[in-house]
């Protein structure tokens, strides 16, 4: 997976907004290369996991088909543990399709993590910032 450095920072400071509840929201993309951020609301407003609202998820999924755009990411932060899918985060990954990708501020440092789970099982899916290899 592709990311652009300003989507990446954008991720950054929604988490960081809504630390210590976790953000989240979609990424679609043309191919590869991620070209949109659609932050959504944590209707659980959970340190531990999160939850989209039904209503918002249908109006960024339609505003995604509508700009011929495809869902490729999941994301969300971690504010304060690694940026690695936690137990309740393989139990809840619905979609086999996308990339799971992580921002974490653990201990004041930001990391992000991209991975496909697929019924309980993880795989680290690499991800590219600017020509950067994570």
């Amino acid at each position: 997976m592709i990311l652009p450095a300003e989507i990446v920072e954008e991720m950054y400071a929604h988490a960081e907004k809504e630390a210590p509840i976790e953000a989240c929201g979609y990424l679609a993309s043309f191919g590869e290369r991620v070209v949109r951020r659609y932050a959504m609301r944590n209707i659980d407003r959970s340190e531990e996991h999160f939850a989209f609202d039904p209503e918002e998820q249908f109006s960024v999924l339609k505003t995604v088909r509508n700009e011929g755009l495809s869902i490729v990411g999941v994301y969300h932060s971690h504010p304060a543990s690694p940026a690695r899918p936690s137990a309740e985060d393989i139990r809840l990954a619905y979609d086999p399709t996308v990339v799971y990708v992580i921002v974490s501020l653990h201990g004041g440092a930001r990391s992000i993590g991209g991975f496909r789970i697929r019924q309980g099982a993880v795989e680290e899916e690499q991800l590219t910032i600017m020509g950067e290899n994570l």
